[in-house]
């Protein structure tokens, strides 16, 4: 049980002495992404509540977090607070089965946030911090190590710089608004809208938030100056609808992964980088983000659980253990050709093959982490620290429980079990194919 991945992370926990993050009686968020609506990816229940049973070993008041989502088309699961809620419990996260709150952070429709300057921002010069996790003391990320498609991989940096950012943070740091990069200078391609003619067109007509855009018998005519960049209408004309009407950049997308860095760099600001650790769980290491709703077969092995109160070197330890390892056949990484040892995975898995170097190197730059670490490898805890709690206690082993009640009811049938005195069909006639 002590090589449990639950295990490892608590025994990393205490390794990497997260819980000096906090003091005793101080409110810890305990970040983490609870799942799109048919994502099966994300890290599991268990492994969120064994960090919770840590915090509170050490007088902290954990609750479990995350926020709302951007509107990445009409039907996701994640874009209020209660339709989170809701997918969360779908997904095993319970207040429950986490033993502490489970909260959304933006609030209901995730607007709900502490604005905070990004001095040295390489592209943001402001971030918005969801409110209940600035009025936490500490947080705990724990964050699921894989792939991204603006991020180029999602890992801790991620899991604060856009995980912590409300609904108006993201937007923020998708650079929806920007002045160059953003949606309004996207390619705009109205004549590839079928009109009243596609199935899909009250869909459309229904889905943006701002009426932005009119469907007529011959296309489209978005109106740009009423566009808020809210996301709602790209995710669904590019996935869904295919029609193929606005399409991202790869410039965007670069982009989007500095700005993330930015976002957590004023998120860091505002926590305090004293009072933040983190965890990155780089098992099922898929090619997208848990917010795809659904889950893609790994693109590496598993790589362990590292822990760290650095978000820049946990991520760059990870990345560099991937670059160790070989790609997983019939993945993105053998469709992509980056299946051999040495190759870059994330950069050759991205739809726009940025650097997978981007978002550390911007870290670095931002001052929020360093690129030195020095990675330890520990051996599993002892196993006597991961027992059920009700057989921690000497007098309470297995043997001794059940000596009692086998004594009162005995396992074995009257009469005993009845059994063939040998197999009746032959070991080599049920071995063959």
């Amino acid at each position: 049980m002590n090589t449990s991945i639950v295990a490892k992370g608590q025994w990393l926990f205490e390794k990497a002495s997260l819980n000096e993050c906090f003091e005793k009686g101080d409110s810890v968020a305990i970040k983490i992404h609870m799942g799109e609506y048919y994502n099966t990816g994300y890290l599991r229940p268990p492994i969120v509540r064994g960090i919770v049973e840590k915090v509170k070993e050490y007088g902290g008041k954990p609750f479990v977090t995350d926020t709302t989502t951007n509107l990445l088309g009409p039907f996701w699961g994640r874009t209020t607070a209660r339709d989170y809620l809701e997918t969360a419990a779908r997904n095993g996260f319970t207040q429950a089965s986490m033993g502490c709150p489970v909260v959304i952070s933006d609030g209901e429709i995730g607007l709900d946030d502490v604005r905070v300057k990004v001095p040295n921002g390489i592209i943001l010069k402001e971030a918005f911090v969801a409110q209940g996790i600035a009025n936490a003391d500490a947080v705990i990320a724990l964050s699921h190590f894989k792939g991204h498609d603006c991020g180029v991989y999602g890992g801790a940096i991620k899991n604060i710089g856009v995980g912590c950012a409300s609904k108006r943070g993201k937007m923020n740091l998708h650079l929806t608004n920007h002045p160059k990069y953003g949606i309004r200078n996207w390619p705009y391609s109205p004549e590839a809208c079928k009109g009243e003619k596609c199935p899909q067109v009250e869909t459309c007509r229904a889905n943006c938030t701002m009426e932005a855009y009119k469907i007529t018998e011959d296309g489209i005519v978005w109106d740009k100056d009423k566009c808020i960049g809210c996301f709602a209408c790209v995710i669904w004309k590019l996935v869904d609808a295919d029609c193929g009407v606005i399409a991202t950049t790869d410039e965007w997308r670069v982009g989007s992964a500095i700005a993330l860095v930015d976002s957590a760099a004023g998120c860091q600001r505002l926590i305090g980088r004293e009072h933040v650790g983190f965890i990155n769980y780089a098992i099922d290491v898929s090619p997208l983000c848990d917010c795809a709703p659904a889950t893609d077969r790994p693109i590496i092995p598993n790589l362990g659980v590292f822990a760290s109160r650095d978000m820049v070197a946990i991520d760059l330890a990870c990345l560099d253990m991937s670059m160790k390892m070989a790609g997983t056949p019939g993945s993105a990484a053998e469709e992509e050709e980056v299946l051999e040892i040495g190759k870059e995975k994330f950069t050759g898995i991205h739809p726009s093959k940025a650097s997978q170097w981007i978002p550390i190197n911007a870290g670095v730059h931002l001052g929020i982490g360093t690129k030195n670490y020095e990675l330890i490898e520990c051996e599993p805890g002892p196993v006597e620290k991961f027992f059920h709690p009700h057989l921690r206690y000497p007098n309470m082993p297995t043997g001794l429980r059940f000596r009692k009640y086998f004594k009162m009811r005995s396992p074995i049938p009257a009469g005993g079990f009845k059994y063939h005195p040998d197999f009746r069909v032959s070991i080599e006639e049920l071995s063959k194919r």
